[in-house]
């Protein structure tokens, strides 16, 4: 790892930025909406996409907005005109106060590439952030879909080993522990020019919060937290419990950390469409559910 860095500022890194749900929550919330709009929504509109969701149609995502209670529905290109129209006449069914549906260009899949670039093989993804793991050891956060497809990664001139990989199901990341002990791991994410900004812990993300991405293709964006437990459909599987974002995302940024101007973790970038050109949305696994998850700090 890097020894020698110069510490940046909140004010810095605004200089330096270069520019879906739990399997039972849509029938929840629409049972709750339900008791309510029961005069005016069919029934059927209820039930058909209670049923959509739980199809887990490939190229969907589907998230809650907790300020308003509405459930947010997003569709990215493979999403055929059938499969949109039969969505398009759910959401009318229901009401707009109780679920919204919109689409996105591209399509969803994994950044599975990224703060510092970790390496396994021909494989490439980024270090999310450094951690005390369970055993009092360093070691560091990624995507989950990076640890399962090798055991052992580079991360600069360190080599760090999988303790645990979640991918698919409840989540994305991956915690693992650096082979030598003694290794530089700051509490920091790297965001290039030699610049450290500090890294204080770990916090829930809230909707509508400015939030700032790192990855090692496209370096720093920032973009806003849209919605929470969101549920995503990737074509290697079903990933749930993930923040939903308008930061733009590309190959190669999988893994990297999501932080806030006051040097909080948020996330680790799990995937999503688009790309930093024409933007897009992306999904990030929540640091604090990882962290609990393997038992391990922010930190190093």
């Amino acid at each position: 790892m890097r020894a020698r860095h110069r510490p940046v500022s909140r004010k810095g890194l605004f200089a330096a930025v270069g520019a879906v749900v739990v399997a039972g929550l849509v029938a929840v919330l629409l049972g709750q909406a339900n008791a309510s709009t029961e005069q005016r929504q069919p029934p059927s509109a209820m039930d058909t996409l209670s049923a959509l969701r739980q199809d887990r149609i490939p190229g969907t995502a589907w998230a809650v907005d907790p300020t308003t209670g509405r459930m947010v529905i997003t569709a990215d290109a493979t999403v055929t005109k059938r499969t949109w129209n039969a969505l398009e006449r759910s959401v009318r069914g229901v009401g707009d106060d109780v679920a919204t549906l919109s689409r996105t260009e591209g399509e969803f899949g994994l950044f599975a590439e990224g703060g510092d670039a970790i390496f396994a093989g021909n494989a490439r993804c980024s270090l999310g952030f450094n951690v005390t793991t369970a055993s009092g050891d360093p070691g560091f956060l990624t995507a989950g879909h990076c640890g399962v497809a090798a055991d052992q990664w580079q991360a600069d001139d360190a080599t760090a080993t999988v303790d645990d990989a979640v991918f698919p199901g409840a989540g994305d990341f991956a915690v693992l522990t650096y082979d030598n002990a003694n290794v530089d791991a700051p509490s920091a994410v790297d965001l290039g020019g030699d610049q450290l900004f500090a890294i204080n812990g770990a916090a829930e993300a809230q909707v509508g919060q400015q939030v700032f991405r790192m990855g090692s293709t496209t370096g720093l964006f920032d973009g806003e937290v849209t919605a929470l437990n969101a549920t995503v459909n990737y074509p290697e599987g079903t990933v749930t419990g993930l923040i939903q974002t308008t930061v733009c995302a590309e190959p190669g940024d999988s893994g990297g950390p999501m932080f806030t101007e006051q040097g909080e973790a948020i996330g680790l970038t799990s995937g999503g469409s688009g790309n930093c050109s024409t933007g897009g949305v992306t999904f990030f696994q929540p640091v604090t559910t990882a962290l609990e998850a393997v038992d391990a700090q922010i930190g190093g």
